[in-house]
């Protein structure tokens, strides 16, 4: 049971792992941003998937919120 569980946790954590950073380049690619500032996010969230996609969602709230 508790075998079950933990079982369930870690694909959870996998699939996100997985579709965090990818939702992160689609929205990276798909927003008016400078080459240069498009290049380095998309090299962030390429090189250090999760914490580059925690870092860029961060900044994005933080930058819509400054509007």
């Amino acid at each position: 049971m508790i075998t079950s569980v933990l079982f369930n946790i870690w694909l959870l954590l996998k699939i996100v792992a997985i579709l965090l950073p990818v939702i992160a380049i689609v929205d990276i690619l798909k927003r008016k941003l400078l080459g240069i500032d498009k290049l380095i996010w998309i090299l962030l969230v390429v090189f250090l998937p999760i914490i580059g996609s925690i870092i860029y969602f961060y900044d994005r709230i933080k930058h819509r919120n400054r509007k």
